[in-house]
């Protein structure tokens, strides 16, 4: 090889590295997520209305309308005292994808109008930073930022993720995998034993939380945080059921770290743990082995420390995992804070705010879950083809 060609292999690779390299930094929004199923949100708070377009969905699948309103629902605000009195209907309108009720294929796009903002709830925040709140980083990072409801760093945003992972849990009742999450915490009050609940129980009171008993002690507490002007954090569990041997990828792809970034994405969330989680720093390898047996010519294991995941690849056993909720960073009291020009100031929530954001999770924390399952499936079948 002659050292001007040489020259020649060594400049493309360099223009190519370099392209790439730039071409993700400047149009990188992280606004998608996923592999062969693929979703990307759109749209703020208080604008016009906000949406997603799915990618890779199957052709030919039943579009279920009213169980897509029916997600949308369980996510929306005003549905309960315990949430913000936002009024949203959640309409929704299909715009591509769709026709004559089935998916042809092509990309899905769902667009779900704003119908009941109040910016002006936001007009004493112009110019100052909430304490915790993204509008700092969002202004530091693009030098302009919407402060009227959040824009994308709002709550708003997961409607579309709701959407997106109905859509996701209609390709999963094909293969009979059901996702069922629940409050398990609020504060210092928690469900003793949440491995074994009865989901029945989820939906039957404002908490989602399985255990009546602790429902209304949870209920309590949120309306006493309520009252005082403050918020709370809490702590979701997810149980995925019927999940196949299989799915995930060794090394930097592996199942829960999926889980954990579609967990870690969504508003809030501060922490997350699949299986014996952080508990499992006490134990020795003797407690924690999950042991083999074969349960009528199927492999299981015996305890379930593992999460239902080992080496990153789906076992066979239930999926579960637990997501830590923050407090909501705006509370109806004064707190200090600084201005754009970095000037001591005060700043005091109004408007319509949540006290306890978990309640309204429950179905967010489903659909990631659902999305990240279904993208690993058709990675599976893919495969196998």
């Amino acid at each position: 090889m002659s050292s001007e060609t040489f020259l020649k292999i060594k400049l493309s690779v360099f223009w190519l590295f370099y392209f790439k390299k730039n071409i993700l930094l400047f149009s990188m929004a992280g606004n998608s997520l996923g592999h062969l199923f693929r979703i990307t949100t759109f749209g703020e708070s208080h604008g016009p209305g906000i949406g997603v377009v799915i990618d890779g969905c199957p052709a030919g699948m039943e579009m279920d309308t009213d169980f897509i309103r029916t997600e949308l629902h369980r996510r929306r605000p005003g549905q309960s005292r315990l949430v913000t009195q936002r009024t949203e209907n959640e309409n929704f309108t299909f715009l591509s994808g769709v026709f004559e009720g089935k998916t042809t294929g092509a990309p899905i796009t769902i667009f779900i109008p704003n119908e009941d903002q109040r910016s002006k709830d936001y007009d004493h925040l112009k110019g100052k930073y909430r304490p915790s709140h993204a509008n700092y980083t969002y202004h530091m990072k693009y030098g302009h930022y919407d402060y009227t409801g959040g824009g994308r760093s709002s709550a708003r945003e997961t409607a579309a993720r709701v959407a997106a992972g109905a859509v996701a849990k209609l390709v999963l009742k094909k293969y009979a995998i059901d996702i069922f999450a629940f409050v398990a915490q609020v504060g210092d009050i928690r469900v003793e034993n949440a491995d074994s609940v009865d989901y029945k129980l989820i939906e039957t009171n404002n908490v989602r939380c399985p255990d009546p008993s602790i429902a209304a002690q949870i209920e309590d507490l949120i309306l006493q945080i309520r009252k005082k002007g403050d918020t709370i954090g809490g702590m979701i569990s997810c149980h995925i059921l019927n999940c196949p041997v299989g799915l995930g990828e060794p090394v930097f792809d592996k199942l829960q770290a999926e889980l954990g970034k579609a967990m870690l994405s969504i508003n809030a969330v501060k922490g997350f743990e699949i299986g014996s989680g952080f508990s499992s720093v006490t134990m020795k390898g003797s407690e924690h082995n999950d042991v083999f047996y074969n349960n009528k010519g199927k492999i299981q294991t015996l305890t379930n420390h593992s999460g239902g995941i080992q080496g990153g690849i789906s076992n066979g056993m239930p999926i579960t995992f637990n997501v830590a909720f923050k407090p909501v960073s705006t509370i109806m009291q004064a707190q200090s804070s600084v201005s754009h020009s970095g000037d001591t100031t005060i700043v005091e929530g109004r408007g319509r705010h949540d006290a306890c954001v978990v309640p309204r999770a429950v179905p967010i924390v489903e659909a990631m879950a659902a999305i990240v399952i279904v993208d690993y499936l058709l990675m599976a079948r893919a495969y196998k083809s």
